[in-house]
């Protein structure tokens, strides 16, 4: 089985800048920052997790004691590096006072890893800048869009001029159980998959079934493929509540690189040899029971990157009050020259 080859601006047609003017009509409203500063770079590189200074919407007093603001002002003129980006403070306010509010990406990767950073009744929503940078200074994710090595690793060609821009897009509450992933092999849509992978029993409902493999189906035919110049791509699309119409949500290649989820890339290369495929409708995939291998445990999506792995250590056999008290004297032991 092989891939189609990717080259460095196959690559940048799929980051957002380059689709979402061709689609905005039938996405989630979006606005694109760019460029961005190296300083803004620098931070997302830099150690630690910090808010920028002015980003938090809060007065500027300083609460801290004499002492401590000697302490802070010892780190500046030390290893620990102050950010500050008023324009661009200045720019995602004005976004989120337009939206209500934000979730932020990058080119390509959303910081859905770090969504425990924010209250989880309203995951990614973002009301200041402070939130966008918190989200992405605490994502493992969207490191892949901070370098073209990353950006251009396994293309046939070498990198193309690269810059790093911000998506901010209106936030609102989204119900996952109607994302999914779509699969287009030379212009076939071949595969149609649940995204999130927890068990929905109307999914599984067989009249329901029907009704999303048309839906999709007919918005492919009618709003993507002749306006896709590639002929192998994924799309991730948004139902409507009745799963009459969609939102599109992202591309991305049709390549190892993305996530083929309740498929794999044999599976979909079989659909692509079956006779006559070009008229046969998508196959569509979904979690069928609670112990399907991919349905998610009770453990939340990422734990890996919720807390300090110190943390993970001190709370076995532990409950709340012990984990608390053998956390703080960690603090103190850490403390002591």
């Amino acid at each position: 089985m092989s891939f189609p080859e990717l080259t460095a601006a196959d690559i940048l047609s799929f980051q957002f800048s380059s689709w979402y003017p061709i689609f905005s009509s039938i996405s989630i409203k979006s606005t694109v920052i760019r460029p961005l500063s190296q300083e803004f770079l620098d931070y997302l590189h830099s150690d630690g997790v910090h808010v920028p200074e002015g980003s938090d919407d809060l007065p500027a007093e300083s609460t801290l004691s004499d002492d401590e603001e000697d302490a802070e002002k010892s780190d500046e003129d030390g290893e620990i590096r102050r950010f500050a980006f008023p324009e661009l403070d200045v720019q995602i306010r004005a976004v989120i006072s337009t939206y209500g509010a934000v979730f932020p990406k990058l080119n390509f990767s959303s910081p859905k890893d770090a969504a425990w950073i924010l209250p989880v009744s309203s995951p990614l929503k973002c009301t200041s800048p402070a939130d966008v940078y918190m989200l992405l200074k605490s994502s493992d994710f969207v490191t892949h869009d901070l370098s073209p090595e990353s950006v251009f690793d396994g293309c046939s060609s070498g990198p193309c001029p690269y810059e790093l821009e911000l998506v901010l897009r209106k936030w609102y509450p989204v119900d996952r159980s109607r994302e999914l992933r779509c699969f287009v092999r030379q212009n076939t849509l071949l595969g149609i998959s649940q995204r999130d992978t927890n068990y929905y029993d109307f999914l599984n409902d067989e009249p329901t079934q029907a009704r999303i493999v048309f839906t999709v189906r007919n918005f492919w035919e009618t709003n993507i493929r002749a306006r896709w110049d590639a002929p192998d791509y994924t799309f991730d699309i948004l139902l409507t509540r009745d799963l009459s119409r969609g939102h599109i949500l992202d591309f991305n290649p049709y390549a190892p690189r993305t996530d083929a989820l309740l498929f794999s890339y044999e599976s979909l290369h079989a659909l692509s040899l079956t006779p006559d495929s070009k008229i046969e409708k998508p196959e569509l995939r979904v979690i069928d029971s609670r112990a399907h291998p991919a349905a998610t445990s009770n453990a939340p999506a990422h734990q890996h990157n919720m807390i300090p792995f110190e943390a993970l250590s001190l709370s076995s056999g532990r409950d709340v009050q012990e984990f608390a008290d053998a956390w703080e004297e960690g603090i103190k032991d850490s403390l002591k020259p």
